[in-house]
């Protein structure tokens, strides 16, 4: 892979590490701002509501701007945020640095996802989308533990001096490895060419498969702490460890998605709900057991996690004229798909259904995900069966750089 990929996988792991690090150290803001805990967790939906803005105004104000000048902005944006977290005197500018932040996350890996298909030939498309998600999915595995620890022992503002820090070299790698010559965002340069991709109901479809295939997954992760716990009897101590494993699954699942994809991205995406939608049923049903608790969450990090470079590449293939903004839509149907899926199991929960609940709840929202993807491949258009392999006509010309 290009070395110029590490930049952008850099960059994603400190933005993967700004948006989940906060739920480990929200006792300790809620104490030093003197607010309760629900609302320091508002810094946390406040993030996830910015993102989806983010993801769509941001990346259409980018239009004519060239690529790595867009995500070297996004980057300088990133560590405004994060550097006005760091040094917030008072819950509401803390706010403030939270919003900042996120504001760059969807317009960052919208963008980036564009320009790590363009650094690599068409056959390694979707592997090279999976390549930049990496660096989010290790901050799951690696930096959200390791930042609690920071946050705990040095005080929380440490770990979000240590996510500028990380932002800075991001920002020096993709100043120094990126190409300039990554294009503009869209074949004309103008939002409306951008706009015109939605036009497409394939990219409608598209976003609509994200936001449920990807809901379904996080609707029984929002609340798996109460199941662990509560269903199959762990230890809260033994929660984050438990998490490291999900996030594995994730690291794992992410790189070998983006490998399936790039051979058959119809088949893969199809396979790889059908899947989700088995484990989380499955997992609702063995949740009692600890040991098959833990393969099933493995699992259903590999799985869930495994469907996101197809359903990125998806929606690219199908705006391959201007695939910036699609790309950046795609991002905000990531976090709606958060919401809603959060939203249902919550629901599940507060209707009485039990512990094991959000995941009976996740994978009805998987499987309706499939067959929107079974009804997608079948409508107009549909039977273009895009592949990573070989979208006509999509992008420009990969740009060959390093290895």
């Amino acid at each position: 892979m290009p070395v110029a990929l590490l930049a952008l996988a850099i960059g994603g792991f400190g933005i993967g590490l700004t948006e989940f690090v906060i739920m480990g150290l929200l006792p300790e803001v809620a104490d030093d701002f003197a607010v309760t805990e629900t609302t320091a967790g508002y810094l946390i939906s406040g993030y996830a509501l910015s993102v989806a803005v983010g993801a769509v105004v941001l990346t259409l104000a980018l239009t004519r701007v060239p690529r790595k000048t867009a995500l070297l902005g996004l980057m300088v944006l990133f560590v405004a945020g994060n550097l006005i977290s760091a040094l917030a005197p008072s819950y509401g500018v803390m706010m403030t640095g939270r919003v900042v932040a996120a504001l760059c996350h969807g317009a960052f890996f919208g963008i980036g996802a564009v320009v790590a298909a363009q650094l690599v030939g068409p056959e390694r498309k979707a592997s090279a989308i999976a390549f930049m998600f990496g660096g989010l999915t290790l901050a799951n595995v690696l930096g959200v533990p390791l930042g609690t620890l920071l946050g705990q022992a040095a005080g929380w503002r440490s770990t979000f001096w240590a996510i500028t820090v990380i932002g800075v070299l991001a920002l020096a790698g993709i100043a120094a490895l990126v190409p300039a010559h990554t294009g503009r965002g869209g074949a004309a340069s103008s939002v409306r060419t951008e706009l015109a991709a939605f036009r497409s109901p394939q990219v409608w479809f598209s976003v609509a498969i994200t936001v449920l295939g990807y809901g379904g997954m996080f609707g029984g992760f929002t609340y798996i702490a109460f199941t662990l716990t509560e269903v199959s009897g762990f230890a809260s101590g033994a929660v984050p460890a438990l998490l490291v494993l999900f996030g594995v699954g994730l690291f794992a699942g992410n790189l070998l998605g983006g490998r399936a994809a790039d051979r058959d991205l119809v088949r893969t995406l199809q396979v790889a709900l059908a899947a989700l939608t088995v484990v989380l049923a499955t997992f609702a049903l063995v949740a009692g057991s600890q040991v098959l608790t833990v393969v099933m969450l493995v699992l259903m990090g590999a799985v869930g996690f495994g469907t996101v470079p197809g359903l990125q590449m998806r929606v690219m293939a199908y705006a391959d004229r201007a695939p910036t903004l699609a790309s950046g839509a795609n991002i905000a149907a990531f976090n709606v798909g958060n919401a809603l899926g959060a939203w249902v199991g919550g629901l599940t929960l507060a209707a009485g259904l039990g512990y094991t609940s959000p995941l009976w709840a996740g994978a009805g929202v998987t499987a309706l995900g499939l067959v929107v993807l079974l009804v997608a491949v079948r409508a107009p258009g549909g039977e273009r069966r895009p592949a990573a392999s070989g979208v006509e006509g999509w992008g420009e010309p990969h740009l060959r750089v390093g290895a």
